[in-house]
C-alpha cells in the first residue's frame, strides 16, 4: 500500500467513527452469533485468509531488501532470480487469496443481509394495522437497508479488518524492529503527526456528510411527496410552486455547497498528508542511509523499512478506530433487533381449527375493543418523534353483539366515527377483541390460521388501493393460481372486461400508483373483481361507493350485486339508499348498537336511522343547498 493510499483509509476510518459509543452488550453479541451461525464455516476460512494475507503483506518488503542485499553484496544472479521469483510467486498468491478472501467476505456478507431483511420483513408483515398507521413508511425502509448493511459490515469489513489489521501489525513491527529498532521508534514517533489530523479531519468531514444526507432526505421526502399522483394534485391546486422550488433549490444547493467543500477539504488533507508520508520517508531513508554508510545496517534493510512504513501506519490508524467501528455495527443490529424485538399483536393459534364447510355465519358476542397504545404497537424512532403518544387503551367499542346468519347482509350504519370500520375490522382480525368474541359459523377467528381466515373473508375497502403493478398481477394477488379464463371471467362479473380489453396491454397494463390511473369507480370495481376472484364465502364491504358519482356507484352496485349473490355480507353503508333490503340494519353511535332492525321497522320506530335517513333525504334542505351555488 502506498502512503497516499494509507493516507485514504485512515481518513476514511476516521470519518467512518463517529457514532456515539455505547456500553457493550452480551445480549446483543449473542443474537448477533446467532444470525452468523449458519455462516460459521465461511467466516472461519475468511479469517484464516485475512490472516495469511497479512502474512504474504510483510514478506514481500522483506524479500525485496534482501534483493537489494544480494545485488550490493556481489551476489550471484541465481539469487536474485530465486527471490524475485518468490516476490511473483507471492505476489500471485496474494492477489488469489484475495479475491478468495473477497468472495468469501461478499458471499457472508451478502448472505447476512439476506438473513436479516427476511427476517425483519417477514416480522414486519406480521404486525398489527396500527403498526403501519403510526410508522413513517421511510424509517422503516431504512431498517431494512441502511441498518441491515451497517449491520452486515461488522462481518464483512469491520471483523476482517481488525484481525487482519492487528496481524499485519504485529508482523511489521517484529520485523521492523529487528531491523532497527531506532527507525522503527522515529516511525511510531511521528504516527500522531498521521493519526491525529485524520481524527480531526475525519469528524469535520463526517458533520458535512451528515449534514448533506439530511438535507438529501428531506428533498428526498418532499419529492416523493409531491411526485405521488394525490401530492401532485395538491400542489397544483393549492401550491405555490415558485416558493416549492425556491425550498428545493435552496436544500440543492447547499448540498452543491457541501460536496465542493468536503471534496477540497479531502484533497487538501490528503495533499498534507501524502506530504507529510514523504517526509517521514526521507527521514527513515536518510537515517537508515547513514546506518547503511556506517556498517550497522544492511542497504535492502532500509529498502525493507521504508515499504513497511505504509504497512505500519494504515493498520495503526484502521486499529484506533477500530472500537467505535464495532460499537457502530453495534448500534446497527440493535436497531434491526428493535423491529424483531415489537411482539405482533395478532398470534397464530396454538391448536388451529377449520371453518365448516358450507356457508358462513357471522357472529359478534359482547365485543369490546379499545386500539392498542403506542407502546405496544410502534417504537419512537420508526415515528421519528422524542417519545411515543401516550394516548389510547380508551374502549371505542362497547359490547357489540349480532349475528349475521348464512346468506344474509346485514348492514352498519351511523355517524362519522361511531366504530363501524372498526367492527368491519376485527372480522378479518386485523385487530383483536380485547373482550367478546368474534365467530365464524360458531369457530372464535382467533382460533382459525390466518390463511383459512384469508380464503374464508373478502374485504372490499372505500379506497380501493391498488399495486402499482399490471391487472393482472393485482389481481392474482387474490389467488396466484388463477387462470387466464378466470382473471377475465371476474373482471366480465366486476363490469371492467370491455375497459381491461380496449387498454394496449391488457391484463399486463400497469395501473399506476394506487391505481391513479384508473377512475375512481373503477378501482373499486377491480377491487371488487380481486374479492370475486379469491372466492370468499363472507363479503366486508366498508363504504365502497362512499366517494364514487351517480354513474360510478351505478356501475360499482352491479358489480357488488354479482359479488355478494349466495354469501353472507358485512355492510357499512354511508349511503343508506343501498342498504334498503338489508336483513338487518345495525345503527352504530359512540361504539354501541342503539337500534337494530330493517329497514321499514326502524323507519316506523322513528329513531336516530329516522334522523340520519332523513338528513340524507330531505327535499328541501337539498333544494336550499342547490340554491346557493
Amino acid at each position: 500500500m502506498s502512503m497516499e493510499m494509507a493516507a485514504w483509509n485512515s481518513l476514511y476510518h476516521a470519518m467512518n467513527a463517529h457514532e456515539e459509543r455505547r456500553p457493550f452488550s452480551r445480549v446483543t453479541l449473542r443474537r448477533i452469533l446467532g444470525f452468523a451461525a449458519p455462516h460459521r464455516g465461511r467466516l472461519t476460512g475468511f479469517l484464516a485468509l485475512s490472516v495469511v494475507g497479512a502474512v504474504l503483506a510483510v514478506a514481500t518488503p522483506v524479500l525485496a531488501g534482501r534483493v537489494i542485499d544480494a545485488i550490493f553484496s556481489g551476489g550471484s544472479a541465481d539469487l536474485v532470480v530465486t527471490l524475485a521469483i518468490a516476490i511473483a510467486v507471492l505476489a500471485v498468491a496474494e492477489a488469489g487469496l484475495g479475491l478468495l478472501a473477497r468472495w468469501l467476505s461478499a458471499t457472508i456478507g451478502e448472505g447476512l443481509i439476506l438473513d436479516l431483511r427476511t427476517a425483519v420483513f417477514d416480522h414486519v408483515q406480521q404486525m398489527p394495522v396500527a403498526f403501519f398507521t403510526r410508522t413513517r413508511t421511510g424509517a422503516l425502509v431504512s431498517r431494512l437497508n441502511n441498518d441491515v448493511i451497517g449491520a452486515q459490515r461488522a462481518f464483512s469489513d469491520t471483523l476482517s479488518g481488525v484481525v487482519g489489521n492487528l496481524v499485519t501489525l504485529l508482523l511489521t513491527l517484529v520485523v521492523m524492529i529487528q531491523l532497527s529498532w531506532q527507525i522503527t521508534l522515529l516511525a511510531l514517533v511521528l504516527l500522531p503527526v498521521f493519526v491525529l489530523p485524520a481524527r480531526r479531519m475525519g469528524n469535520k468531514l463526517a458533520r458535512l456528510e451528515r449534514e448533506a444526507a439530511n438535507h438529501n432526505s428531506t428533498m428526498s421526502t418532499n419529492m416523493t411527496e409531491r411526485f405521488s399522483a394525490p401530492g401532485a394534485t395538491l400542489i397544483k391546486l393549492f401550491g405555490q410552486p415558485e416558493r416549492e422550488s425556491a425550498e428545493f433549490a435552496a436544500r440543492a444547493s447547499r448540498v452543491r455547497d457541501i460536496g465542493v467543500r468536503t471534496a477540497m477539504v479531502q484533497w487538501v488533507f490528503v495533499t498534507a498528508l501524502t506530504l507529510v508520508s514523504a517526509l517521514a520517508l526521507a527521514l527513515v531513508y536518510g537515517l537508515g542511509g547513514v546506518f547503511a554508510l556506517r556498517g550497522s545496517l544492511e542497504p535492502g534493510s532500509v529498502v525493507a523499512l521504508a515499504l513497511l512504513l505504509a504497512r505500519l501506519y494504515a493498520p495503526l490508524t484502521a486499529l484506533a478506530s477500530a472500537r467505535v467501528e464495532v460499537m457502530s455495527a453495534l448500534v446497527s443490529f440493535e436497531r434491526v433487533f428493535e423491529i424483531l424485538d415489537l411482539k405482533p399483536l395478532i398470534q397464530q393459534p396454538a391448536e388451529p381449527k377449520k371453518v365448516p364447510d358450507g356457508p358462513v355465519s357471522v357472529q359478534f358476542d359482547g365485543v369490546g375493543f379499545a386500539y392498542p397504545t403506542a407502546e405496544k404497537v410502534s417504537l419512537a424512532s420508526l415515528e421519528e418523534v422524542a417519545q411515543l403518544d401516550t394516548r389510547g387503551g380508551v374502549p371505542v367499542l362497547h359490547d357489540i353483539s349480532f349475528t349475521a346468519e348464512a346468506g344474509q347482509l346485514v348492514a352498519l350504519v351511523g355517524s362519522s366515527g361511531a366504530g363501524k370500520s372498526t367492527i368491519a375490522q376485527l372480522l378479518p382480525r386485523l385487530y383483536d377483541t380485547d373482550s367478546g368474541t368474534v365467530r365464524l359459523s360458531g369457530v372464535d377467528v382467533r382460533d382459525l390460521p390466518q390463511a383459512d381466515l384469508r380464503s374464508t373473508l373478502g374485504m372490499v375497502t372505500q379506497d380501493g388501493h391498488l399495486f402499482h403493478e399490471s391487472v393482472r398481477s393485482n389481481l392474482l394477488l387474490a389467488r396466484p393460481d388463477a387462470t387466464q379464463d378466470e382473471l377475465w371471467d371476474v373482471l366480465r362479473r366486476a363490469r371492467l372486461a370491455d375497459l381491461i380489453a380496449e387498454m394496449p396491454d391488457g391484463l399486463d397494463t400497469v395501473v399506476g400508483e394506487r391505481g391513479y390511473r384508473l377512475s375512481g369507480g373503477e378501482r373499486q370495481r377491480l377491487t371488487i373483481a380481486r374479492v370475486l376472484l379469491s372466492r370468499p364465502r363472507v363479503v366486508i364491504l366498508d363504504e365502497a361507493t362512499a366517494h364514487l358519482d351517480s354513474t360510478s356507484e351505478v356501475a360499482v352496485q352491479e358489480a357488488l350485486a354479482e359479488a355478494l349473490v349466495g354469501r353472507t355480507c358485512v355492510v357499512i353503508a354511508h349511503r343508506l339508499s343501498t342498504i334498503r333490503a338489508a336483513d338487518q340494519i345495525l345503527v352504530i353511535e359512540a361504539g354501541r348498537v342503539v337500534e337494530r332492525g330493517t329497514h321499514p321497522d326502524l323507519l316506523a320506530a322513528g329513531g336516530r336511522y329516522t334522523q340520519l335517513y332523513r338528513t340524507q333525504f330531505d327535499q328541501p334542505a337539498n333544494q336550499s343547498l342547490a340554491a346557493t351555488h
